[in-house]
């Protein structure tokens, strides 16, 4: 694309944000309701979160600068370093490092950073986290972008946290109150510094990722290969999630 090509200016077929929205209406996986309930036990959450990070959680940092070191348009690169500064430092959010933050919120459950250390992926994660790295590498720059920017960073919320208008904000403390780990866990809600981060930077982030997107996937066949690679990557998210709650026994 044009290093000129601004994001105001954003040459896409009307319905590519609902095309996307409709792949991201589907990123749920059936163990969720299980696994952030009352009756999950620490053993299923371990392995969900020790499959989390090794995945995508430590990691993310990286697909963003993969993306940022292969973007020509200096105003998506700003909104990359703008993230990635977040992600590595806690510096918009004042919380701290994203991945630090995760780590800390596991031992506030009970388990050891020892236990985030050489994790075995299991088949299916280690299938999904390839493709990630294939995505974010090989793909065409702005495709690369709306797999790590909406939909890795994304979630099944993304068509109500995108509206607009926007929704009213929410008070973050009440959500950190309200947190499942708080009210089924009985996790201390100060040690949610994470979720704290995500609420204080997530809607700017979330908007930025998408004006970006959209801007930057220009020509209709572009368009259809961002969401069949949005298509390819739920699929494979699906499967990796099912291979969890194989694994949790859900």
């Amino acid at each position: 694309m044009p290093a000129r090509t601004r994001l105001g200016e954003t040459p896409h077929t009307p319905d590519l944000r609902e095309r996307i929205l409709r792949v991201m209406d589907r990123k749920m996986h059936r163990a969720w309701p299980v696994l952030s309930g009352p009756d999950a036990t620490r053993g299923q959450l371990r392995v969900h979160y020790r499959q989390e990070w090794a995945v995508y959680v430590r990691d993310f940092p990286v697909f963003l600068s993969r993306v940022h070191a292969r973007c020509p348009v200096m105003e998506v690169r700003r909104g990359l370093a703008e993230n990635l500064y977040e992600e590595e430092t806690g510096g918009l959010s004042g919380q701290g490092p994203h991945p630090e933050l995760f780590l800390e919120l596991m031992e506030a459950l009970g388990f050891p950073r020892g236990d985030f250390e050489d994790v075995d992926l299991l088949p299916e994660a280690a299938a999904y986290r390839a493709w990630l790295d294939r995505a974010t590498t090989r793909l065409p720059w702005p495709v690369s972008l709306g797999v790590a920017t909406i939909f890795v960073e994304g979630s099944v919320h993304e068509r109500r946290e995108t509206a607009d208008p926007p929704p009213p904000p929410e008070d973050p403390e009440a959500e950190v109150r309200g947190h499942f780990l708080v009210r089924h866990q009985g996790v201390d809600p100060g040690r949610l510094r994470l979720i704290r981060a995500h609420r204080t930077v997530e809607r700017s982030h979330r908007a930025s990722a998408w004006r970006m997107v959209l801007a930057s996937v220009t020509g209709s066949r572009r368009e259809d290969a961002l969401v069949r690679v949005m298509e390819r990557t739920l699929r494979s998210w699906l499967s990796y999630r099912d291979a969890v709650a194989r694994a949790a026994g859900i």
